[in-house]
């Protein structure tokens, strides 16, 4: 069963790929990475606002881990906007 959220978290990556991120305080660390691709945003689904930015709507990094805080595993979805360098947790299958 996947339960969506949305939530902000903080990622600690090494060589490229994600290893732990802390979420709602628990560290989760990065058995495995099962997926990783990149999508650009949904530029027409956003109101221009003058930002010279809306121009270049960016990429949107996604990661499909495997993750456990305290033994048990689970499926996480990592979301990351490279241009502010922010992480989001997606998804979770338990």
């Amino acid at each position: 069963m996947a339960r969506f959220f949305g939530e902000p978290i903080e990622v600690t990556v090494t060589g490229g790929r994600p290893v732990k991120f802390v979420w709602r305080g628990r560290v989760h660390r990065v058995r495995r990475v099962l997926e990783h691709w990149v999508t650009t945003r949904d530029w027409w689904r956003e109101q221009r606002t003058g930002d010279p930015s809306w121009e270049n709507p960016g990429e949107r990094e996604f990661w499909r881990v495997e993750a456990s805080p305290d033994g048990e595993v689970a499926v996480y979805e990592l979301r990351h906007e490279p241009d502010g360098n922010a992480w989001t947790l997606s998804r979770i299958w338990d």
